[in-house]
């Protein structure tokens, strides 16, 4: 995942319109997968994709200022660099169907997601460079820097709303896969922070994960997933007890990263059966003695499994305790 990848060697095909966007967005998207499969000329373009000459032109200039470096070769126009990111940047590295919305700053992901959920949207993903009121479970400031990733994705699953926590564990998991895919030896706290155990037994916070959602009783009408990455974070930036990607390994493409992530996700939650298998081989929690403050009391005993939709099994002095929601501690180093 670390580093710009080699714009020559991304074979895309053109992929099918944009789910939510205009035409001129649609075709930009496809202009700018045509380019980075192979040189190609103009003509041969607005034929493609029957549009203009001009209109060609005029969207390998609007890529142009969004920071993508498009040469004007004797072959066409060729693709020769990407910016680190942006909204279309980071739809270039997925391949799942969603549009990006993003943000020099936010006061928060979630936020945004909420009201675009509420308005109907579907397959989208908010981003910003910097949050300045960014939220983490049970009412938690989050510390959001410029260098890291925040990201909501906004979707309408026709789940029940008691399957959505299958959501956040799925969204862990995805996290942790783009982690290890960049050099990084992450595992999961139940239900969802993304961790690194560190050679001294102590474990630093890499990521969090905030799911949100409304509903009926049958189904859910919109789920909002909030994802925070201390990615390229400066060492200085970072709160205590977390570390970073950089820090871990090195600095990593955040829309290589990003895009990871999405794409994960999407592929875990088309197979809910998937999503518990792929939580327990990635978990940090399960064998471990924990302590779980939940809305009834403490839980503290063994965690032995986690159940669908995310259910965390615990063995106790009195017996096995089933958890649905807390906040878990590690009580001491495998």
């Amino acid at each position: 995942m670390a580093g710009e990848r080699d714009a020559d060697a991304d074979e895309r095909t053109l992929k099918s319109p944009r789910r939510g966007e205009g035409h001129m967005q649609e075709t930009r998207a496809r202009v700018l997968d045509a380019v980075a499969a192979e040189p190609v000329t103009g003509p041969a373009l607005a034929e493609e994709l029957g549009v203009s000459r001009a209109a060609v032109w005029n969207h390998v200039e609007a890529l142009r200022e969004e920071g993508f470096e498009i040469a004007d070769t004797g072959d066409g126009y060729e693709l020769t660099g990407l910016p680190e990111y942006g909204g279309a940047a980071i739809e270039h590295a997925t391949n799942a169907d969603v549009d990006v919305e993003f943000h020099e700053e936010l006061a928060s992901t979630n936020a945004r997601a909420r009201e675009l959920a509420v308005d109907g949207a579907d397959g989208t993903v908010v981003v910003a460079e910097r949050q300045t009121g960014g939220q983490g479970r049970l009412d938690r400031e989050w510390d959001s820097p410029s260098g890291g990733i925040y990201a909501s994705l906004v979707s309408r699953p026709t789940v029940p709303p008691a399957h959505a926590p299958a959501y956040t564990l799925a969204a862990a998991v995805a996290v942790t896969d783009a982690a290890r895919e960049a050099g990084v030896d992450a595992g999961i706290k139940w239900p969802n922070d993304v961790l690194v155990e560190q050679p001294d037994g102590t474990a630093r916070k890499l990521a969090g994960i905030l799911t949100e959602m409304e509903g009926e009783a049958d189904r859910v009408s919109w789920l909002v997933v909030g994802i925070g990455v201390n990615a390229n974070t400066p060492a200085g930036a970072l709160p205590e007890g977390a570390t970073s990607v950089a820090a871990e390994a090195e600095s990593v493409t955040r829309r290589e990263f990003l895009g990871a992530v999405v794409d994960r996700f999407e592929a875990l939650t088309d197979d809910l059966d998937a999503v518990l298998p792929a939580w327990r081989e990635r978990a940090l929690t399960l064998g471990r003695e924990v302590r779980v403050e939940t809305p009834d009391g403490t839980v503290e005993g063994t965690a032995t499994d986690v159940e669908f939709p995310g259910t965390l099994v615990v063995e106790t002095a009195d017996g096995t305790v089933r958890v649905a929601a807390g906040d878990c501690e590690h009580l001491r180093p495998r």
